[in-house]
């Protein structure tokens, strides 16, 4: 059995990064792990790259031949990945053995893991190949700076979860760049009745029912918690 982890989340949001600190650590512990880029439209790494979709496509490529956007573009090939899955990517993963652990640095466009059906077929054509998945979500921890950006941000990675259907770990990445900590733990471990709180005193009185819906829907399940990531720490 292979073990496989996708490391997803919105554009900046330090998926690379975390990736580049995952190898060296596991160089640190004397650990054999492979990382595979998934994103047609990166260009620069501070990792081995052990398999790379521009082998296969690119999206410069395809934004010059067929005069689409970015976006559009970065739609096109991953479509055109879930097109080689038996082929392609079959190919390369038989360089690896039954016990190898892949990293899968994926792109940023927050559609490709929330509703977008590509990576979730990739990840059945990984299990069909007797691996074992698991899924990272990062969110910049900047972001999380009231709770109508945490409620926000937490949504993204249930839609994340709910199309995914993986073991998954939440990350708030970028916790050396923040400079009150404090504001930050209020939302690691959040009380229900606090968010609804800081809910309906930022949103206006018409959102009432709404705001305390999506509390439930954090709180009840418990299916959404944040660790931090601080990557100046050699404890994470």
């Amino acid at each position: 059995m292979g073990y496989a982890q996708l490391v997803i989340g919105p554009a900046g949001s330090g998926k690379s990064t975390y990736c580049s600190s995952l190898y060296r650590h596991c160089e640190t512990v004397r650990r054999t792990m492979h990382i595979v880029n998934l994103d047609p439209a990166a260009e620069n790494f501070d990792y081995p790259v052990a398999m790379d979709i521009r082998e296969l496509i690119s999206l410069e490529d395809v934004m010059e031949e067929l005069g689409l956007g970015p976006n559009g573009g970065l739609i096109y090939c991953m479509e055109h990945l879930e097109d080689n899955l038996d082929d392609w990517l079959a190919e390369e993963l038989d360089n690896y053995l039954d016990d190898d652990y892949l990293v899968f640095d994926c792109p940023g466009q927050i559609e490709l893991f929330t509703h977008v059906p590509v990576l979730r077929n990739f990840v059945d054509h990984l299990k069909s190949r007797n691996f074992n998945v698991c899924a990272v979500y990062l969110l910049d921890s900047q972001f999380i700076t009231d709770v109508t950006k945490f409620i926000s941000g937490c949504m993204a990675s249930l839609s994340a979860m709910v199309q995914l259907e993986l073991p998954h770990v939440n990350i708030l990445s970028k916790m050396d760049l923040v400079t009150n900590k404090k504001e930050i733990e209020d939302y690691l471990n959040p009380e229900s009745q606090f968010l609804l709180s800081e809910l309906n005193q930022h949103m206006a009185p018409q959102f009432a029912k709404l705001n305390k819906s999506l509390i439930e829907l954090v709180d009840e399940y418990s299916m959404v918690s944040f660790m931090p990531l601080d990557l100046r720490k050699e404890s994470r």
